[in-house]
């Protein structure tokens, strides 16, 4: 059987755009008329020799940072954008849902989208009116569905969208980020309808995400985009750590103010993070489940009467791991103008091998928040033994564990002698 898609050498190249005065745009432009060229505009390879193939049931993730390819490559599969060379070859219906609105006509009502988009799809007519009520029931927008689009804000043209293309019997759906648009609880229910899609109906699925846990958890098969290449293709836990390792490689070596999310009052400054080894010494890392020592250098412009100083670390991707704050030791302090230190110790930090940041808050007496930072310092957490298992995708904290059972049962189950 043939793959449902097949990308053979697919290059996707733009003219990159050059600012110029509208003396030279009109200078340019009577040139252009005498068959003249006055600039060279250079090329830019979107994709860059793509080859790929899907087969029918397959769940794939597209990853890769902004600008690898991922939302170029999905237009092409869509048939929405044409390549500048190669070939792109579909077997079978496609819904797409490639950004919010795509595939919507604003001036048309919720209902009559419906149809429209079912009717693009190739479905009759009365199969999209038997299904039209449960649409517009998931899209939780009965009471805005004879409203035009226009009028709908992004998160309701989302919920629409979504709703149609996941309602719809195509064989093939493509989906970019838009799960990530919208409230929460519905959320919910596109991950929800998504696992039903996989799980229980077998449809061919690609996933465009920066959420790469989601993309972990939802699909058998990644594919790595890299300006434009594939970088890796292949079982989801092995290439979504290879980018991983990308990412927190790119972020170590951007440990510097650039990376840095700050707000401040400008009443204190943070000078110095270091993390703390045994030994009261800086360093990048420390082994998983061992003392974690923050210690931070800051200067307070005039002195405050007990503040409270919140430190925790985060992933890469700012999901907060710890937060712990000098306001539960009910003590009142003052701290002079001028520069203090402060360390925060967690005994045993229990987190996988990775590269983790600090964020740290100050705030005075009133609740006033003087500074609230991220991505302040990065450091990283090194595997015990070399040979520990990974499992990273089934796990995000390291337990200290004991096993009972397995040497009891081994010692009843041996032979005795006679």
């Amino acid at each position: 059987m043939s793959p449902v898609i097949e990308v053979k050498n697919l290059t996707k190249e733009y003219n990159l755009g050059t600012v110029t005065s509208a003396k030279d745009t009109l200078r340019h432009t009577l040139a252009k008329l005498r068959g003249k060229n006055t600039w060279h505009r250079e090329n830019f390879k979107a994709l860059d020799d793509i080859n790929f193939s899907v087969e029918k049931g397959e769940v794939i993730g597209i990853i890769g940072h902004n600008g690898a390819g991922k939302s170029t490559l999905l237009k092409h599969l869509a048939n929405i954008t044409k390549p500048t060379s190669g070939e792109v070859v579909v077997r079978g219906s496609v819904a797409p849902l490639i950004e919010v609105g795509a595939g919507i006509n604003p001036e048309l009502t919720g209902r009559e989208n419906i149809f429209l988009n079912g009717a693009i799809l190739g479905i009759p007519k009365n199969v999209i009116r038997d299904k039209v009520n449960s649409i517009i029931e998931f899209s939780e927008l009965e009471k805005f569905i004879d409203t035009p689009v226009k009028r709908y804000s992004s998160g309701m043209q989302v919920k629409l969208g979504f709703s149609i293309a996941t309602s719809m019997d195509a064989e093939i759906l493509i989906i970019d980020e838009v799960l990530a648009v919208g409230d929460l609880a519905f959320q919910r229910k596109c991950f929800n309808r998504m696992e039903e899609l996989i799980h229980q109906q077998g449809r061919t699925v690609l996933l465009v995400s920066h959420n790469i846990r989601q993309v972990e958890r939802m699909c058998s098969r990644v594919i790595l985009l890299n300006q434009g290449k594939i970088l890796q293709d292949g079982e989801s836990h092995s290439t979504c750590d290879q980018f991983y390792q990308i990412n927190n490689k790119v972020i170590s070596n951007q440990n510097n103010s650039n990376t840095k999310r700050i707000s401040t009052s400008g009443e204190v400054t943070v000078e110095k993070i270091d993390i703390i080894d045994g030994n009261n010494q800086p360093t990048e890392s420390i082994t998983e489940g061992s003392t974690l020592k923050i210690r931070i250098k800051f200067t307070l412009n005039n002195a405050l009467q007990t503040p409270e100083f919140h430190i925790g670390t985060h992933t890469t991707d700012f999901i907060y791991l710890t937060g712990e704050s000098t306001a539960l030791l009910k003590e009142d302090f003052k701290l002079s103008a001028g520069t203090h230190e402060i360390e925060q110790h967690i005994t045993s930090y229990p987190l996988v091998p990775g590269s983790y940041g600090i964020r740290m808050a100050v705030i005075d007496q009133k609740g006033r928040v003087l500074f609230y930072g991220e991505n302040l310092h990065f450091f990283n957490v090194t595997a015990k033994t070399s040979d520990s298992p990974l499992q990273d995708e089934l796990r995000l904290i390291a337990s200290d564990v004991t096993w009972k059972g397995l040497l009891q049962n081994q010692q009843k189950n041996q032979p005795t002698e006679n």
